[in-house]
């Protein structure tokens, strides 16, 4: 059995500006990609048919993508290889009509192996319960935290940690072509829930546990370290096996939560950690 060992960090070698400054660096790196994708498409990330509204059509045909794009009637949207070794694709349309799109592809030689649609008025309201969603998680997380500390510094250390966990990821979902799903939206609220238990498991061992500050850190980080390379691990191994099969939905929630957990041990022991040695001896709290 391999046994995982927390390296302890000599964190006196770095000032709290040195500390902070790669994470907050990398988060306005995000708020720019993620403005830019505003100004450019109207929406900050890519929404899926789910909150679009559209058709999602597989079908196996020794075409190419080229010809699949220009041989329907209705105009498409996508073209996605799912597996390419069995010519097997992904084709997603605006139009919900799927009779006549299942009629399209049989006359075409398609052989359509599942279709499913969206309306228009299901993704919109869809998508507005998706961002209300995400507002009430991170509002409701953000009140409990500043509820268990009753300190602006440690509470909004821990906010802004979560903050940046899922804007990272969301302006990595823009580079890596990921849409929004229903089911991305379920791991970004995941990612909420990974973030905040990460960082008050620091919070709690530095300011209401016995001992120095470095050594209160180690031993928040040999349980929170270990705890999000260890799920990191595990949605790595999904996504790799969601890949291989061709589980697309699967594939993109894995993608999200890797992205996010490795954000997530950034902005803990980097970000969240600088704010809180200047609250303990520069700061208010010295």
């Amino acid at each position: 059995m391999v046994e995982f060992q927390v390296p302890e960090v000599d964190y006196t070698r770095y000032s709290n500006r040195q500390l902070a400054g790669v994470p907050l660096a990398i988060l306005v790196l995000a708020l720019l990609v993620i403005a830019g994708w505003y100004a450019a498409t109207g929406a900050p990330v890519t929404p899926g048919i789910d909150f679009t509204g559209g058709t999602e059509m597989r079908i196996q045909t020794t075409a190419s993508q080229q010809q699949i794009t220009t041989s329907f009637d209705s105009e498409v949207a996508s073209v996605t290889p799912a597996q390419s070794s069995n010519n097997v694709y992904i084709v997603t349309f605006q139009d919900t009509d799927t009779n006549s799109l299942t009629s399209q592809a049989e006359d075409l030689g398609y052989d359509v192996l599942s279709i499913q649609s969206t309306s228009a008025s299901f993704g919109s309201s869809a998508q507005q319960l998706a961002l209300y969603g995400i507002v009430a998680a991170f509002v409701g997380m953000s009140i409990i935290v500043f509820l268990m500390f009753r300190s602006f510094v440690p509470s909004i250390a821990v906010v802004l940690s979560a903050f940046s966990d899922i804007v990272i990821p969301v302006a990595l979902m823009n580079l890596f072509g990921i849409k929004l799903s229903l089911g991305t939206v379920a791991a970004l609220l995941m990612l909420i829930g990974y973030s905040v238990d990460s960082d008050i498991l620091l919070n709690n061992h530095v300011l209401r546990r016995s001992g120095g500050f470095y050594e209160s850190t180690y031993r928040a980080m040999r349980t929170g370290v270990t705890m999000t390379v260890t799920s990191l691990a595990a949605m790595a191994v999904m996504t790799i096996v969601a890949f291989i099969f061709q589980i697309g939905l699967l594939t993109a929630i894995g993608v999200v939560l890797v992205m996010g957990l490795a954000t997530d041990l950034m902005n803990t022991y980097m970000l969240n950690l600088s704010l809180l040695r200047w609250y303990k001896y520069e700061g208010v709290g010295r």
